[in-house]
């Protein structure tokens, strides 16, 4: 069981995320993203940054598959890695799932225009929110790529602190390439690390935390 003190502190980190996101949103969000169209111009390597995610959400299908099947059919057990290995493929396709709802339910426009003559700050200085609007020409926050890099970085915290680095290394990796490519405003990437970092950190706890005895 988490002790009081830790949980007190988890609310607390969970409440200074929430309003670096407003704040983001109020104040940062419109100049980061003219900063990024006007002087960056999408670099091929932010680009590239962003596929960084592209592996996961199929590897986390199939390690919960292979896990399934391994189970049925030769009797297999998780341990305390093969439950990791669990937790680290639930976490993904949950933060996937969760992300999916999110953005319909907040209906947020897109930093550019790209899918379907989309409406957007740069070229029409549109900028808000469309709750239940639905569409992906509303549909950038959260940011999936952050989402799902950060619930792989929330187990790893947790799971292996020797790693720690290479989590937020990655993590930083996807959103450094998002920002200079103009795919998403610094809010939605600040909701994606706190949307999947959450999910990273709730997963873990729900598959390999063990009950005191």
């Amino acid at each position: 069981m988490p002790s009081p003190r830790s949980s007190l502190r988890s609310l607390l980190l969970l409440f200074v995320c929430l309003v670096l996101i407003v704040c983001s949103i109020a104040y940062v969000d419109r100049a980061a993203a003219t900063f990024s169209y006007e002087h960056l111009h999408r670099p091929a390597a932010a680009v590239w940054l962003t596929h960084l995610v592209d592996p996961l959400q199929p590897l986390a299908i199939l390690g919960l598959a292979g896990s399934g099947l391994a189970a049925l059919v030769g009797g297999w057990r998780p341990g305390e890695r093969g439950r990791t290995l669990l937790a680290l493929c639930a976490a993904i396709l949950i933060a996937v799932a969760t992300k999916e709802e999110l953005k319909y339910l907040f209906g947020r426009t897109w930093p550019e225009t790209w899918v379907a003559n989309n409406p957007s700050w740069i070229r029409d200085h549109v900028f808000g929110f469309t709750f239940l609007h639905g569409g992906q020409g509303w549909a950038s926050f959260p940011s999936g790529h952050t989402t799902q890099m950060s619930a792989v970085a929330g187990v790893v915290w947790v799971a292996a602190p020797r790693w720690r680095w290479l989590g937020v290394l990655l993590v930083a990796l996807v959103t450094l390439g998002l920002w200079a490519a103009d795919f998403h405003f610094v809010g939605d990437i600040l909701a994606g690390a706190t949307l999947g970092g959450s999910c990273g950190v709730g997963t873990h706890a729900l598959i390999c935390r063990r009950r005191a005895s």
